[in-house]
């Protein structure tokens, strides 16, 4: 398991890089900053190794910060569900991520998916290009663009190694991390039993 936790840190710090090279070069259009949380109001689920780190960083956290947390996720655990259960577009839902603090700042950045290291910058998507609407990337401009398809699928080898093809292709929305879901508690268990793989 921690091999796998090493090559996640590893990617992390290499989008870290490729974030610092866009701003870099293109300051007047990352608006990235503390406190700004507009990407943490989107709705997505995360890899299994983003799962387990992003426990791992909540299990840290002072009982009172835990619990005021886990409050919050249960709010956007139903608002989740809801969104899921209706044909709303999910790339519109706002839910807010339940690790933020009153202030905008997230609890658990160092653990942060990959999805949130790379909102700030222009991303591609099934060959479709994203920007967060607070940026100043313009259209019709080129810029360096991250390819998500590529880090999701290492994200996918990463969690098939950590627990098997069935078990590792399986995403987690944030709030049953933070709950530990009873089927996420018993795979993180027998994770740690096993030593990982």
């Amino acid at each position: 398991m921690q091999n796998v936790q090493n090559e996640l840190h590893s990617l992390f710090d290499a989008i870290e890089k490729a974030f610092a090279s866009v701003r870099k070069a293109h300051p007047e259009a990352v608006a990235c900053g503390k406190g700004c949380s507009d990407c943490c109001h989107a709705l997505f689920d995360v890899s299994l190794a983003e799962a387990v780190n992003l426990q791992a960083c909540f299990q840290q956290l002072g009982p009172g910060v835990r619990r005021q947390i886990s409050e919050a996720a249960h709010e956007a655990h139903q608002a989740w569900n809801q969104a899921m259960d209706s044909r709303f577009d999910s790339s519109l839902v706002r839910i807010r991520c339940p690790l933020l603090d009153e202030q905008g700042i997230c609890l658990c950045y160092e653990a942060r998916p990959v999805n949130c290291r790379t909102y700030g910058i222009p991303t591609v998507i099934d060959g479709k290009g994203h920007v967060c609407g607070f940026s100043g990337f313009e259209p019709g401009k080129t810029y360096p663009t991250v390819n998500l398809a590529s880090l999701q699928r290492i994200l996918h080898d990463l969690s098939v190694r950590l627990a098997g093809e069935e078990k590792g292709r399986k995403r987690w929305p944030i709030t049953a991390v933070i709950l530990e879901s009873p089927e996420f508690r018993h795979l993180v268990a027998s994770l740690q039993a096993a030593g990982g793989k």
